[in-house]
């Protein structure tokens, strides 16, 4: 291959700051695997996720993250036929057209790093060609890496997940790179009234800007659930969407929701964090449903949604708050726990 290192972040123990360092790459390309230059990536609460082993003891350590990204194809291996040299391209987690080829090995110091089908966190990276999506050259290759995740999974929550109905109640609690993202498919699809809810005052701000009809600031509500039920009715909302994965807001999302409505996880709680409902609703016609990816089709969904975009009907600006170059990494990982950021990303260029 032309490329033989990259400048990569790499997770070598759980609970602590990522490593930026050069690593090797492999010596070719295996079947299905492309190798691309990254632009942007974007930094999702998943990353976190694996950082803090939310889901249990990391046991392919040390390797490599991130999920959402754009780039430009430099090299493809043999059997690839979606993209070609040159190409612009998305980096999405989802899989999509294509062959799901085998992860890539890197080298650090003599060990093995692993990664996955896709990893963004470094300036090159090989992928399998099931991750990644073309685009038009000419579109703003900052805000593509929303099409990798954040956006393409908003887009499916609401339309897959919950199957938002013209005119149909939506709460959504969390309201950040994902959950502002939700409101506003909430709001393509004629939602209302359409409720966000956060801590953070600014993304209230943006919620209402992206289409929120009401919004609450959940540390100082003295009674969210009467309010909100002022607002949809004493029985509930129709849809209610979770991204924080806080049990206990996962608890009242569920109580809020219609007997004949709809609760959507999208985000995790940390493993041994239970929550605890009523289940006798679920018998009936109440719906509790986890979200994965909000079951986007990446190849399918995201040329729709560019079309949506350059012909005015979709919002991009504004999503990202924050931007960081590679080496600075930890202090966006550091933003984005803060819970204050909208959508966070890596500038590969930016020295």
């Amino acid at each position: 291959m032309q490329i033989k290192k990259t400048k990569a972040a790499i997770l070598t123990e759980s609970h602590k700051p990522l490593v930026v360092d050069e690593i090797d790459l492999p010596d070719k390309l295996d079947c299905g695997q492309v190798l691309v230059k990254i632009h942007y990536s974007g930094i999702c609460g998943a990353q976190i996720n694996e950082i803090e082993a939310v889901k249990g003891p990391d046991k392919f350590l040390p390797h490599l993250l991130g999920h959402e990204a754009s780039a430009t194809v430099l090299e493809i291996g043999p059997g690839v036929k979606t993209v070609k040299n040159g190409d612009t391209v998305v980096m999405h987690w989802r899989p999509s057209a294509g062959i799901q080829a085998e992860t890539a090995s890197y080298q650090w110091k003599g060990c093995k790093v692993n990664s996955g089908w896709v990893t963004t966190f470094s300036e090159y990276s090989i992928v399998s060609e099931n991750r990644l999506t073309v685009i038009p050259s000419d579109f703003n290759l900052k805000l593509a890496p929303l099409f990798g995740c954040a956006l393409t999974t908003a887009m499916g929550v609401v339309n897959n997940d919950a199957q938002v109905k013209v005119g149909q109640t939506v709460v959504v609690f969390g309201v950040g790179g994902v959950g502002l993202n939700i409101v506003q498919a909430a709001d393509m699809v004629s939602a209302y009234p359409i409720i966000g809810i956060d801590i953070i005052e600014q993304k209230l701000e943006m919620a209402k800007r992206f289409g929120a009809n009401y919004v609450f600031n959940f540390s100082n509500a003295t009674d969210l659930a009467g309010e909100i039920r002022k607002i949809v009715g004493s029985a509930g909302a129709d849809v209610i969407i979770d991204t924080t994965g806080n049990p206990r807001v996962i608890e009242l999302a569920y109580d809020l929701t219609h007997p004949d409505g709809r609760t959507i996880l999208v985000g995790v709680p940390k493993k041994g964090d239970n929550v605890s409902i009523y289940t006798l609703p679920i018998h009936f016609n109440k719906i509790l449903k986890g979200s994965h990816g909000g079951s986007a089709i990446p190849d399918v969904d995201i040329p729709r949604y560019i079309r949506l975009v350059k012909a005015g009907k979709m919002k991009l600006d504004g999503l990202i708050t924050h931007e960081f170059k590679l080496d600075d990494i930890n202090e966006a990982i550091k933003i984005m726990k803060s819970g204050e950021a909208g959508r966070v990303i890596l500038s590969m260029t930016k020295r």
